[in-house]
């Protein structure tokens, strides 16, 4: 199974509706709250090519984007293939 990392904030509705399509998916992930630490959020921001907004979802390494690119990746078929 892939390595998922999800950037979030305790208040985000698009990190809940993540979460729950990766739990949807038996996908595990881990999770890095960045609502309360700067030095988080800036590597967070790096990482993910200056986006700053959360989520921020990597599955194994590879940036995918927010749940909007996650959403997009699983209407096209192609989110049950990185997962695996």
């Amino acid at each position: 199974m892939a390595r998922v990392e999800i950037y979030t904030t305790p208040l985000c509705g698009f990190c809940h509706a993540a979460k729950r399509l990766l739990a949807s998916k038996d996908a595990s992930y881990s999770e890095t709250d960045v609502s309360r630490d700067l030095a988080l959020r800036d590597a967070m921001t790096e990482r993910a090519g200056g986006s700053h907004t959360v989520p921020q979802i990597f599955i194994d390494d590879a940036h995918v984007g927010g749940f909007d690119e996650l959403a997009a990746l699983e209407r096209a078929g192609r989110l049950d293939a990185m997962l695996a």
